[in-house]
């Protein structure tokens, strides 16, 4: 017998182990830069580790890496050729 029990309006489904869900480019990068600041949601933390393709994560991943190295090489140029 399965459960009949109405869920509230508000509340939104989660995914279950076998219902994989597929996050777009945008909400993976979206998600990784918030990460990168310490402010990800729980509701969206729980989205992103329910996919089964880690591959948009990843590469949004080593883009912000490489964006940070650049930067940081940057101000560092800027802040010698200043002395």
């Amino acid at each position: 017998m399965t459960d009949q029990t109405p869920k509230p309006e508000n509340e939104k489904p989660t995914p279950t182990s076998t219902q994989a869900t597929q996050v777009s480019t945008l909400n993976a990068t979206l998600s990784v830069f918030r990460a990168w600041f310490g402010v990800q949601s729980e509701e969206n933390r729980k989205r992103d580790f329910s996919t089964n393709d880690p591959t948009p994560f990843i590469v949004a991943g080593v883009v912000f890496t490489l964006v940070m190295i650049v930067g940081v090489i940057i101000a560092v140029n800027l802040a010698l050729s200043g002395t």
